[in-house]
Order: structure tokens, then C-alpha cells, then sequence
């Protein structure tokens, strides 16, 4: 796993200066730790930092074809490379390395865009073609490896792993983009293909940018799982388990030592289970402990690890850890909501001490509707069903308003929020499902002034876009779908791709090869979900000879912070003073008075405000990082004694909101 940075002239050949690269990859060190290297020629510059996991003598990067007419720089890892080398060999392709980098080059000569369809693998990769001219940029199938770029008004193509890269260029616009704002107040984190600056943006998952010198940069789709075909035949639990033991042994391709995240949860210990079974030698596994017994299972991890006689370590984590919650905005660079980002970064950090691969259980929920919202939206979906939505509309609506609140209690019987998406239609109910605040929440939170600046713009097309997607799927596909282009690549890839890589740690995810997910998709709904096994009760069935039956069939827990009680508790005085916080007063986005009165509300326990304080909480510290970063880039820039290129770059004028 690596770091890429780079840039295109895509008007003409104008040099880049060497420190302006270097100033990218530098940026991003901490993802690729074992070496750096760049290539330069007239219009391109291409930056790389290698975290070594295949052919560690002679895979470093940028890589270029013995004629110099292709040059790449990757991120990720390509688990068919050897079948696509023996391929390519046979096609005349001569490679000087053992490097899965090296198909990408001598793919993209005899492929083409066909190269994208027939990698396996998470990658980022911008490969240079000098007889075409042609920069391209490539992202894998579910968004697991993260590409971000920017277009300015000079023709310079900025691209870059983290938006920190991005930030150091002369050109750089810090301005904020407000619906990326509204987005993250929405659903906790910022959804491709925003980010939180309006210059700078995602390339979505299964999509490729075409940089044509001369023209206008193409964005094209080369993948869907709308478009994948159901399996033939019947898929069996014994199938089911075939298909992600075959994802996990492609997984297992490594030169450096490789372990597995445990957290106790289905997902985790079935990866770890059907990865000992393969590995050949005992492995080395690792969990999080809370204190708090409601967040905790490490037991569970804990009998995983026994039945498979893993190497097993456990870290415990607390509020006393603030360091890890202070790095949040330095590892995300944008506003990123989720409360698991902590337990996760800790797991990390343990992992890499020991291992420089882990295996994950990220991408079962989506593959196989294991989300509580899954089974709460199919019940909604019976009620529709029977009642006419103008009744809906006219009758459940007015409940809802008058009803009072009871976030305290289960979710099922919480007759407010249950009440007001049974008012909705199936898309409006899921998007507001998917939500970490629901509208009402926002209007209260974010001043009228910014509200007002919107425009009308509405957060929860995100999700509803997706479910409406113009495909034949049952209500149940639809919830996964608007998971698997919204939640998956936003926020849980997001997640562990950050966490790891501040670790320089590399992540791989069996649930989320390809083959397994497009099985699981297409499952029928019953066996996927069912009253008796509640989600993914496919693979609980299959995982029965392997795992305990009290870990397969016990309620889902989830992996997150007790954050709700940390603020009634050690961070209580913190949460207190956050609406003096001079970030947020001066931005004229948050309603600080508002923020005051929840946060008394919420320590004195009359009210759970957690997540409405937590999502300001990580926004404040957002915008302070921002301002101290932003007038340290200035600072660093003024103190250079810039070349005739750095001078020439510095006075264009800022990178429009203008996006490819």
C-alpha cells in the first residue's frame, strides 16, 4: 500500500518544479514509509511513497516499461496479477520485475480501458502514456483506495491519496464547499464525490479519468454491480463459503508478515476462521477492549482466537486516549463523523506493530444486509404496502410531530422517529434511516444564514439518487445498493483507509471482492435476512462448523465509542466549553447558542444529544486544523526562495468551484 501524488498540464508542457512534488509526496510519507521516488518530464510529474508488501527488492515506484513510454505510480494491490502476467507473457509482454505493478503497465498496452475489467484487486493508480499524451486515473470497484483531484483555471490536473498533498501547492483553495457541509451534518461524513472543499474532488469508485493533453478530462463508469449477473444455479452456504474462502486465499499474497482485525463480530471472526484454515501457521490477531461492558467483545474475539489458536492481542481503549481523538483532522483532512474511526485508528496502531497486512470483515453489512436499518426499512416497506401514501402522508405526519421524543429507547419503539419515515416514501424514509441527524436536528444546529445559502440544496438526494436507481431490485437490494455507492466508499472505507495508512498499515477486505459481493447481492431477501437469524443469515448459517453458535445468532453490536457517556463523564467540561469555541462563532455555520443548550441538556442527562455534539465537536476541530494548517502553508511558501516555475505558479489566480 502506497502514496500517490502528481501532476498534468493538460494545456501544454509546462515544467514542474521539482519541490512542488516533492512538497505532495512528503505530505503523504506516513503511507508509504520504505522509500519515495518521482519522474518528471515536460507537463507531468508523477510521486510516489512505497509501503513494500510484493517484490520488495524490485517493485519501486514510479514504474516505467523498458522504452519509457509508460509510467505509473500505484496504490493498492492486484491479487490476479499472476494470472494476468502468465496472460500478458503470452501475449509477448516481457516484465523485468515480480511486482503486481508491472501488469498495470503492460495491461494498459495490450488492454487499454479493458485493463479496468479484468483487475481483482483495491488500487488507486495514474499512469502516464507519452505516445498518447493521456494521463489516466483509476479507482477501484468499491472506492477502497482513496484519488483525489483538482482542476485549476491554469490546466494544471492536481491528483493526490490524501487532500493533504493538494493543500500544499501554491494554487491550493481552502474555501469551503457549503453542501459538502450540509452532507456531513447529514450523514456524519462528507459522500463522494465531494469533499469539503469546493475545488477538490473524489473520483468515485469503479471510475477512471481519461486526461487527454489538449482536451477536456472524461470521467467514464467501467464498472457496476448493477450490471454484474446473479449466480447461476443455487447458491448454497456451502457455495457461499467456497466463494469467500477463494477471496481470502487471494489475500494472502504477501512478502511481508500479514495478521487479521478480530472484533468479535460475525463478519471479522468468519474472515479470520476460513484465513487460519489457509494460512498454514498460526496467525496474529487483534482486538479493542472498552471498559465499557456495552461496547465491548473481546470475549467473543477472544474464543475466536482460542478455537483457532491465533497469536492474540488485545488493546484497551478509553476517554483517557485523547491523543487519537485530537488526530482526527490531521488523518481525515475533511470533517469525518464517524465515532469508530477511534477503536479503529487504536487497532491500527496495535496491528502495525506487529504485522504490515491485517484482513478485515469490512463490506459484509452492505454485501449481505447486515445493518439493523435493512430489517427496520423491509418492515416499513410491509406497512407502504398496505397503506395508501396520501394516508401516510395526512395521518402518521401530524403523530409524528406531536409525539413525544424517546431517543433513549430501542430503536423499534421509538414511535417518534418510527412514525415520521412511515410518513415518507421508500426513498426520503431510508435516506433520513441512513442519517446521523435528521433535518428537523440540522435546522435547529445550522444558523438560517447558512441554511439560506443552500439554495434549496436537499442532503438526502445522496442516498435517495442511489435507491432509485433505474434497475429491477427488490426493496431490500435497494437499501444495500444506496449503502454500497453512499455509506461503503464515504464512511467505512474511508475509515479504515485513513486509520491504517496513518499507520502505514495496508487493509484488505475478502467481503469486498467482487465475485462474493455480486453472489450476495443477488441473494433473495430470506436469505439474506430472516426473523430467526436477522442479517446475513446466509453466512451464519455457513459459519456454523466453524464459528460459535452464541457469536453467530447474538444481536448485532457494532464496532464504536461509548461517546454519549464519555461526555457525561471525562470529557463532560470539554463538551461544556465547546460553544466558546472561536472556530466555530466566526464560521456562521453553527448556532452556537444552540450548541450551549444541548450540551447542557445532554450532561445533565435530560436529553441524548450525543451525536448532534459529537458531529460540532469534530467540525470545530476540522476548522481549527484547517486554520492552523492553511497559515502554516503560507508560512512555509513565504520562507521558500521560490524558483522562476514556483513563482509563475504562485501568482495564478485560486482553483475555481469549477469541477470536471
Amino acid at each position: 500500500m502506497c502514496g500517490i501524488a502528481g501532476l498534468f498540464d493538460i494545456k501544454g508542457s509546462r515544467p514542474y518544479d521539482p519541490a512542488l512534488l516533492r512538497r505532495m509526496i512528503a505530505a503523504i510519507a506516513h503511507r508509504g514509509p520504505d522509500g519515495a521516488g518521482v519522474h518528471l518530464e515536460p507537463g507531468v510529474a508523477l510521486g510516489h511513497r512505497r509501503l513494500a508488501i510484493i517484490d520488495i527488492a524490485g517493485g519501486a515506484q514510479p514504474m516505467e516499461t523498458r522504452d519509457g513510454a509508460l509510467t505509473v505510480v500505484f496504490n493498492g494491490e492486484i491479487y490476479n496479477f499472476h494470472e494476468l502476467r502468465a496472460e500478458l507473457e503470452d501475449k509477448g509482454a516481457r516484465f523485468e520485475t515480480r511486482s503486481d505493478t508491472e501488469v498495470l503497465l503492460h495491461g494498459w498496452r495490450a488492454w487499454r480501458e479493458v485493463l479496468f475489467s479484468k483487475l481483482q484487486g483495491q488500487f488507486a493508480f495514474a499512469l502516464w502514456d507519452q505516445n498518447e499524451q493521456t494521463l489516466v486515473l483509476g479507482r477501484d470497484h468499491f472506492g477502497k483506495k482513496p484519488l483525489h483531484y483538482q482542476v485549476s483555471p491554469d490546466g494544471t490536473l492536481a491528483f493526490a491519496s490524501e487532500i493533504k498533498a493538494l493543500l500544499t501547492l501554491p494554487q491550493a483553495d481552502r474555501a469551503l464547499d457549503a453542501q459538502a457541509v450540509e452532507d456531513f451534518f447529514t450523514y456524519g461524513y462528507v459522500p463522494d464525490p465531494k469533499t469539503i472543499y469546493r475545488s477538490i474532488r473524489k473520483l468515485p469508485a469503479g471510475h477512471y479519468l481519461l486526461a487527454r493533453r489538449g482536451r477536456p478530462p472524461e470521467i467514464r463508469r467501467y464498472w457496476s454491480l448493477l450490471e454484474t449477473a446473479p449466480a447461476s444455479g443455487t447458491v448454497t452456504p456451502e457455495l457461499l463459503v467456497e466463494t469467500l474462502a477463494a477471496a481470502v486465499k487471494r489475500r494472502l499474497v504477501s512478502d511481508v508478515p500479514l495478521g487479521a482485525l478480530l472484533s468479535g463480530g460475525v463478519d471479522s471472526s468468519a474472515v479470520v476462521a476460513l484465513m487460519a484454515l489457509q494460512a498454514g501457521r498460526p496467525i496474529d490477531t487483534f482486538s479493542i477492549a472498552f471498559g465499557d461492558r456495552d461496547f465491548d467483545e473481546t470475549s467473543y474475539a477472544r474464543a475466536v482466537a482460542e478455537r483457532y489458536a491465533t497469536h492474540h492481542d488485545v488493546r484497551r481503549v478509553s476517554a483517557d486516549d485523547f491523543e487519537m481523538m485530537r488526530r482526527l483532522p490531521e488523518i481525515h483532512d475533511e470533517p469525518f463523523g464517524d465515532v469508530s474511526a477511534i477503536p479503529t485508528f487504536a487497532v491500527c496502531a496495535q496491528a502495525r506493530r506487529s504485522v504490515t497486512v491485517a484482513m478485515s470483515g469490512d463490506g459484509g453489512d452492505e454485501a449481505l444486509a447486515g445493518y439493523r436499518r435493512h430489517a427496520f426499512h423491509c418492515v416499513g416497506e410491509r406497512v407502504r404496502a398496505h397503506v395508501a401514501p396520501s394516508v401516510r402522508a395526512r395521518l402518521l405526519g401530524p403523530l409524528a410531530d406531536i409525539y413525544p421524543r424517546g431517543a433513549w429507547l430501542p430503536r423499534p419503539l421509538r414511535a417518534k422517529t418510527t412514525l415520521r419515515e412511515l410518513s415518507l416514501d421508500s426513498a426520503s424514509a431510508y435516506a433520513r434511516m441512513s442519517s446521523a441527524l435528521p433535518e428537523e436536528a440540522r435546522a435547529a444546529l445550522l444558523t438560517t444564514d447558512f441554511r439560506k445559502a443552500l439554495g434549496g440544496y436537499d442532503a438526502g438526494d445522496v442516498v435517495r439518487t442511489a435507491f432509485n436507481a433505474d434497475a429491477p431490485l427488490d426493496p431490500l437490494q435497494r437499501a444495500q445498493y444506496a449503502d454500497i455507492m453512499t455509506y461503503l466508499p464515504g464512511d467505512i472505507l474511508t475509515k479504515v483507509d485513513r486509520a491504517s495508512m496513518a499507520n502505514s498499515l495496508e487493509v484488505r477486505s475478502p467481503m469486498l471482492d467482487p465475485q462474493f459481493v455480486a453472489m450476495a447481492f443477488w441473494l433473495p431477501p430470506a436469505l439474506k435476512l430472516s426473523r430467526a437469524s436477522g442479517g446475513k443469515a446466509i453466512l451464519k448459517r455457513a459459519m456454523e462448523p466453524y464459528l460459535p453458535r452464541d457469536l453467530l445468532y447474538r444481536p448485532k453490536q457494532g464496532f464504536s465509542a461509548p461517546i454519549a457517556r464519555w461526555f457525561r463523564g471525562p470529557l463532560r467540561q470539554a463538551i461544556l466549553s465547546l460553544a466558546d469555541s472561536p472556530h466555530l462563532r466566526d464560521c456562521g455555520m453553527i448556532d452556537t447558542g444552540r450548541v450551549r443548550k444541548m450540551a447542557i441538556e445532554h450532561v445533565e442527562g435530560f436529553q441524548d444529544h450525543s451525536k448532534a455534539l459529537w458531529l460540532t465537536w469534530v467540525f470545530d476541530a476540522f476548522l481549527a486544523h484547517n486554520a492552523a494548517s492553511g497559515a502554516q502553508a503560507a508560512n512555509d511558501q513565504r520562507e521558500e526562495d521560490p524558483s522562476p516555475s514556483d513563482r509563475e505558479i504562485a501568482t495564478r489566480p485560486a482553483a475555481s468551484s469549477t469541477l470536471v
